[in-house]
Order: structure tokens, then sequence, then C-alpha cells
């Protein structure tokens, strides 16, 4: 193993704080591409789901009167 302890892993010989800023940065970008579409896909079920109740209100009101 080119690491002796866990410490050395973290410090990584003075470059740890740059190595795991960039991994956490790259882990969130990631996260973000994967859940951005699904939000947004959500929402526009949403929005369509009230645009179809909106519709259909609308097409059995006339009949009502």
């Amino acid at each position: 193993m080119y690491f002796q302890s866990l410490n050395e892993l973290l410090h990584m010989d003075g470059h740890g704080a740059f190595v795991w800023t960039a991994y956490i940065i790259t882990i969130a970008v990631i996260a973000v591409i994967l859940v951005a579409p699904l939000r947004r896909q959500r929402g526009f079920l949403r929005q369509l789901a009230g645009e179809l109740r909106r519709q259909q209100g609308d097409a059995s009101s006339p009949g009502d009167n």
C-alpha cells in the first residue's frame, strides 16, 4: 500500500486538501447532473397533470349549466 496510515492518506504530503476538495466538488457536480433532470421531469409531470385537470374541468363546465 502506498500510504502507511490513514493520516498519510488524508494529508497526501501536503496535497490532501486540494485532492479531497477536488473529489468533493466532482461528486457534487455529478450528483447535480444526475438529480436535476429527475427534478425537472417531476415538475413537468406535475404541471402537465394540473393542465389536464384544468382542461377536464373546463370540458365538464358547459354541460353542467
